[in-house]
Order: structure tokens, then C-alpha cells, then sequence
């Protein structure tokens, strides 16, 4: 009995039950890869209150996030922020596999952009989508030309795509302005044409060896996938095993069906190599859990679509290892591992808003001066401090301070308050005093725990904070002597 698949002669209409609600993930990757874009060109210019959604500005040395502007003494957010980075991507690695890689990945995006739109629709230099092993024939001058065209195009957009990065860390106000006088921001002119640069050799040379030899994630992933993990995987219980061993070491055994059906007569792999072809990382799926996979889907496409035209599931699917090729059962997405991921997330965010939310719109840092303290003629003792002061808020205001505590302790100099515009700071020279005795102590100087609370006069509720700092007394007999 004949039982090779290419015998076969589906009904049409069983064919297309397969594939009439079907939706490419390639289709879908480029919503998605839409959605990243527009988000990533339109959050630097949105502003709440004056202050940008994310903005890292090493000019203004300032964070801005969510609509709050911190200043560089206020980074303590950047721990929070990392760890729901990093965090976040072990979450997902844990859960989609490389999905980051596939799906949004600047990298991947920018080289769909430039093979799949520039080289393959616009110019025609690559015959088809679903054939990325076969590169153009440079040999023809018409591919030269075109080749050449197809850099030109990209390299405007790596000025672009460049520009977009860096206006995460100059605000696009600024970074226009800089640019009309050029000659004096040679360093962010030289930066924008670095990062073009260096987007233009990674999409037109590098290619997907960033992916594979470069890009540190694939070697991470190895120690978050388990057999939960949702990957392209493919199902060698239904198509046959192609290969034979373990790991890398694995050997291809068939390369024909006829070769693999005398092995295995209920195998349904076709051995088409669509699945091959169309990667872009150049691997075969069929050879299991592999480094290089980005999880782009492309090969779920191409083994949907021929295995659909026989009335048939796809051979390779977006699934883990336990459903599609151990067999052991449904996926468990609500595992211990990625519990406790989203849990640590979960406490991680809420942590930042608490964080964020006790921002201060002033800053004060209090140093106490090179000289201890000053006895006057009187008897009256003074101490100098440096006040630091820096307003965080978005307006000006009028500030002063006050000594919490100790009614004794009175301000000698600044005898009033003083303005700072929104951003400014000021350093004060402060001058406390008593003239009544703090301390009786024949034998030492006395520290004395002092409470300055610094406010702004307009909004005293809302803009205030306390700073610990010490008042020395002398011994008492320098203040005899000093008033003898």
C-alpha cells in the first residue's frame, strides 16, 4: 500500500478547514512590530506637567518617569527599574521562550524591515519572503545597483531609528535645537552618527550573527526554559525523527520522505524544507531546542501552510516540549518558577510607586563647615553650615528653614528668605547661634542634636523636609574665658 504523503489527495474542503480562520504569525509579528514602533517614536514627546513619560537626560541630570522628574540624588529608582528589566525578560523567557526576540527586538525589527520590506518588495533583490537561504546574485549589475539603493534607504533610517534612541536621553525639544547649531554639539552630532553607523553594519553585514554569536540572551535562555517553556517546536512523534542523537552532536538521518517512510511508514513529515528555508537564523527546527532560534515563528508559517494544503495539523507549532513532543500533557503556565516571577514583579512595581511617590520637590544636603564653632565676645556661640539647596518642582519658590526643638538655637544669617527658579540650585551659608548655655561640660565639646525643616513659603504642605544635623558647644571654660 502506497503511503507516502505526496500520494495523498486531501478533499479541498479539508484543506481548507485547516486554513480558513488562519492568521500567519508573521502577519501578527508585523501588528506587533507596528505597536512597538509607533510606541517607542511617540513616548519621548509625550509630556505630563512639562516632564516626559521616560526621559534618562545625562544634560539636565535628571530621570523623568511617569510624568515626574527626579533629580541625579534621587536615582535611587534606577535599582527598581533595572530589576523589573532584567526581571521581566526572565518572566517572559520562562513563559514564551525567546519572545522578546522574536516579536519586538529592535534587531529583528530592523532587519524584517530591511530584507523582508527594502531587499525583497520594494526592490526586488530577494525572489521571495519564505526563502532566506538563498542571498541575491551579486554577479548581476542590477543587484549591484540595487543592493546599493537598498543601503541608501536603510542608512535614512538608521539616522532616524538612531535619533528615536537617543531621544530617550536628550528630550526631542533639545535635541532639534542642538542640531541647528551643529558645531556646538559636536558630541551629540558624533553620538547620533555612531549609533546610524553601527545600525547600518549590524542590519546590512552583521545580519542575524548578532542574534547567534553577539547578543548574550540566547546563552541566558538555556537556564529559563524548562519543558513549560512555549517555543517552535516541532513534533517528532507525528512527523518522524529527521535527526538522531543529542544536542549538538545530533546527525541528520533522512533527507527524503521516501528515505524516512521506510524507517518510519506513519511519519508525516514531508521533508519539504520549508520550515529550513524560511528561517532566518538559518537553523533546522526539526533538530529540537536549538540557541539560535528567536522564536520568530516563520517555520510554524511554513509547515502550517503545507501541512494545511493536506488536510493536516502543523508538524512544528508555538508549544513546550511536554505537550508537543514528550506527550506528558497540557502546558502549565501557572508553575511555581513564573508565580514567583510575576510575584517578585509584582512587589518590584509596587515598590517603585511607593518609591516614586515620596519624591521630593527639594532638595538639601547639609555639611558642617571646616570650623567648629565661633564664641563671640557676648558669649553667643555660632556654628556654619553649607546648605545645599536644589528645586526639584516645576516653578519657582520662595524657601526658608527653620530649628526644630531647640528654642535656644535661633538663625543668624540668612536673615530672610530667597527665590530659586524651577531646576536651580544654591548653596547657603548658614550661621545657627545660641546665647543661652546648651551644655556644662568642663572637660569636652558637646554635640547637640539639631532638626532643620526647610519649606517653601508658597507651599509649605506639599514642600518641606527635615535634616538631621549637630550643633557643638564649647567647654565651658572657653566661654568664661572668652566673656573675661
Amino acid at each position: 500500500m502506497e503511503t507516502t504523503l505526496t500520494a495523498e489527495k486531501p478533499k479541498k474542503n479539508q484543506a481548507k478547514e485547516y486554513l480558513k480562520d488562519w492568521i500567519p504569525y508573521r502577519i501578527k509579528r508585523y501588528w506587533a512590530y507596528g505597536l512597538a514602533t509607533i510606541v517607542a517614536l511617540v513616548m519621548p514627546w509625550i509630556t505630563i506637567n512639562g516632564n516626559h513619560l521616560f526621559l534618562l537626560s545625562f544634560d539636565q541630570k535628571k530621570l523623568h518617569l511617569a510624568g515626574i522628574a527626579f533629580d541625579m540624588q534621587e536615582l535611587y529608582l534606577m535599582p527598581f527599574l533595572l530589576m523589573l528589566l532584567f526581571l521581566g525578560i526572565f518572566a517572559v523567557t520562562a513563559v514564551g521562550g525567546r519572545a522578546w526576540c522574536g516579536w519586538a527586538c529592535p534587531q529583528t525589527i530592523f532587519r524584517v524591515i530591511y530584507r523582508d520590506g527594502i531587499e525583497t518588495k520594494l526592490l526586488g533583490l530577494r525572489k521571495r519572503i519564505k526563502n532566506k537561504q538563498e542571498n541575491p546574485d551579486m554577479s548581476k549589475m542590477e543587484n549591484k545597483i540595487k543592493s546599493v539603493v537598498a543601503i541608501l534607504i536603510w542608512s535614512v533610517l538608521a539616522v532616524a531609528a538612531a535619533a528615536n534612541f537617543l531621544w530617550f536621553f536628550v528630550p526631542p525639544e533639545d535635541f532639534f535645537a542642538y542640531l541647528a547649531n551643529p558645531s556646538e554639539h559636536m558630541m551629540l552630532v558624533g553620538t547620533l552618527l555612531s549609533i546610524a553607523v553601527f545600525i547600518i553594519l549590524d542590519v546590512v553585514f552583521i545580519k542575524e550573527n548578532f542574534c547567534v554569536y553577539v547578543c548574550p540572551y540566547s546563552r541566558v535562555q538555556s537556564v529559563l526554559y524548562d519543558d513549560d517553556t512555549i517555543m517552535a517546536v516541532y513534533d517528532p512523534v507525528r512527523g518522524g525523527d529527521i535527526y538522531e542523537g543529542h544536542g549538538y552532536e545530533r546527525e541528520k538521518k533522512f533527507t527524503k520522505q521516501k528515505e524516512l517512510l521506510k524507517v518510519e511508514p506513519a511519519a508525516e513529515c514531508t521533508t519539504c524544507e520549508s520550515c529550513v528555508t524560511v528561517c532566518p537564523t538559518h537553523i533546522d527546527i526539526r533538530k529540537g531546542l536549538q540557541l539560535e532560534c528567536i522564536n520568530c515563528l516563520e517555520c510554524v508559517d511554513a509547515c502550517t501552510s503545507v501541512m494545511g494544503a493536506l488536510g493536516k495539523e502543523s508538524l512544528v507549532r508555538w508549544s513546550s516540549e511536554k505537550e508537543a513532543v514528550k506527550y506528558e500533557g497540557k502546558t502549565n503556565y501557572f508553575r511555581g518558577k513564573v508565580i514567583a516571577y510575576f510575584a517578585i514583579l509584582s512587589i518590584v512595581l509596587v515598590a517603585l510607586f511607593v518609591m516614586g511617590s515620596k519624591k521630593e520637590h527639594m532638595l538639601l544636603n547639609i555639611n558642617k563647615s571646616q570650623r567648629l564653632y565661633k564664641i563671640l565676645d557676648n558669649g553667643v556661640v555660632q556654628n556654619d553650615y553649607i546648605f545645599m539647596f536644589a528645586n526639584t518642582d516645576s516653578k519657582e519658590h520662595n524657601y526658608y528653614f527653620e530649628v526644630l526643638g531647640n528654642d535656644k538655637i535661633t538663625i543668624n544669617r540668612p536673615s530672610k528668605p530667597f527665590k530659586l527658579g524651577a531646576g536651580q540650585k544654591k548653596k547657603k551659608v548658614v550661621i545657627l547661634e545660641t546665647e543661652q548655655a546648651l551644655a556644662d561640660n568642663a572637660r569636652k565639646d558637646v554635640p547637640i542634636p539639631v532638626t532643620i525643616r526647610a519649606f517653601a513659603l508658597d507651599d509649605k504642605k506639599k514642600i518641606v523636609v527635615d535634616r538631621e544635623v549637630v550643633f557643638f558647644y564649647p567647654r565651658a571654660d572657653l566661654i568664661t574665658k572668652k566673656v573675661q
